[in-house]
């Protein structure tokens, strides 16, 4: 399904994603929100110092804070394409909460403050989609050029 016809279905589409120069370095984070009645609106920033994991964490959460407090209540589709992001709050989060957030090998769930906050604004129905990186998709390219323009110190143009 396109990002076209998820928004004919009264969706809004959230593309993420995020950029480490380094890793660990400086970073930076990127979020497109694709809205039912089509508008766009871009959000995103720099990181000091950081991971490439941690940027795609903190995308997808500012998407998601970003449509709670305009108070969307609609139907999201957050879209990313790192399968951390959507197989950790999809599948892996279940366990590590099960286990006190210990990995199956008993040690601590690495960016675990992220992935907290993340399962605490989570709390409603979100599809989550995975989409190959540099494979042509617009909106994710979009993402990708901000996320490293920021992780570059670039100043980025928004829009809004």
């Amino acid at each position: 399904m396109t990002a076209t016809s998820d928004a004919q279905e009264d969706a809004l589409v959230i593309y993420s994603d995020g950029a480490c120069s380094g890793n660990p370095g400086p970073g930076g984070w990127a979020t497109r929100m694709r809205y039912p009645d089509g508008r766009v609106r871009e959000l995103g920033g720099p990181v000091a110092d950081t991971t490439n994991n941690r940027m795609e964490i903190l995308s997808a959460m500012e998407g998601l804070k970003a449509a709670t407090a305009e108070g969307f209540e609609g139907r999201i589709v957050m879209v990313t394409d790192s399968e951390y992001l959507r197989k950790g709050i999809t599948e892996w989060i279940h366990n590590w909460k099960r286990r006190g957030w210990m990995t199956a090998a008993k040690k601590p769930v690495l960016n675990q403050d992220l992935w907290r906050e993340l399962d605490e604004i989570n709390n409603r129905s979100v599809e989550w989609r995975y989409t190959k990186g540099h494979a042509g998709n617009p909106d994710n390219e979009r993402c990708d050029e901000l996320a490293h323009g920021f992780s570059q110190g670039h100043e980025m143009e928004l829009q809004h």
